[in-house]
């Protein structure tokens, strides 16, 4: 080459030069032509795209706030609630026996019974004595209304591990006329007769309380005296309970002849 010609550098060498002058590495894989660039648009991975990576177990995030949302803390106490609300009186400590009563004075002796076993130190043999109660249907002034009767009057139901010790305790409470049992031994009640009388313990009550459907203040084939209108202090049998016009057809002995009777419920009562 002449001196006096000028100098023309490539293009490899002015982009070697200008490499040099920025302290530049350039490769030649990333220089991608237009055509290149336009055939191959970025992709940015959307949080609704289904192509999307997965979660990757981080904590999770509130998209309006930004905060981090906090699992969802469950009481296993709040679960075992839900699942089982009730508890079986049948699967308590102790058995159940029935003792019988002076009749009107079950809540007296009941009373008594249970001052009997805490001044005597038996609570550990004697834990629950209970006046069993069911829903009555009953009619007042014209009008439906259910109430809770005692289902057996004159009798208590005691849950007790049963020995000499509290069996005196029991049996020598003031009103208590025994217990209801074969001969002389008590007999706990069966766990189906447990749980026919008692079923739950509803909270706030003092006791358990037999729920369900509300029976009729009367029932069929029972008999009745009736109280006034032609046919007052005639007795018969009811046959016909009509709930919805408050009324009951009883079977009344009229001159020697069985005759139907129609009633209103305020004109009957049981024998």
């Amino acid at each position: 080459m002449s001196l006096n010609e000028p100098t023309t550098a490539t293009s490899d060498e002015a982009t070697g030069l200008v490499a040099d002058e920025l302290d530049v590495s350039i490769d030649a894989s990333e220089v991608s032509s237009p055509e290149t660039a336009a055939a191959e648009p970025e992709v940015v991975p959307s949080t609704l795209d289904a192509s999307a990576p997965a979660d990757d177990g981080g904590p999770a995030i509130d998209p309006e706030t930004g905060e981090i949302l906090q699992p969802a803390v469950v009481d296993a106490e709040d679960l075992i609630a839900e699942v089982a609300p009730y508890d079986n009186p049948a699967d308590r400590p102790g058995k159940w026996f029935v003792v019988h009563t002076q009749s009107g004075y079950e809540k007296k002796v009941k009373q008594n019974l249970e001052a009997r076993t805490s001044s005597m130190n038996m609570e550990g043999r004697i834990h629950e004595v209970v006046i069993p109660l069911e829903d009555v249907v009953e009619f007042k002034n014209g009008k439906k209304v259910v109430v809770s009767k005692k289902m057996f009057p004159g009798y208590l139901l005691v849950r007790c591990h049963l020995d000499d010790d509290s069996w005196y305790v029991i049996r020598n409470t003031p009103g208590v006329t025994g217990f209801v049992g074969q001969g002389t031994k008590p007999s706990p009640l069966r766990r189906r007769e447990v749980e026919t009388f008692l079923t739950v313990k509803v909270e706030g009550e003092d006791a358990p309380i037999r729920k369900g459907k509300p029976r009729m203040e009367y029932e069929l084939h029972e008999t009745v005296r009736v109280k006034e209108g032609p046919f007052a202090d005639f007795s018969g049998e009811i046959i016909e309970i009509n709930e919805d016009q408050l009324k009951v057809k009883v079977l009344v002995n009229i001159f020697g002849r069985e005759t139907p009777v129609e009633l209103e419920f305020s004109q009957v009562a049981k024998l």
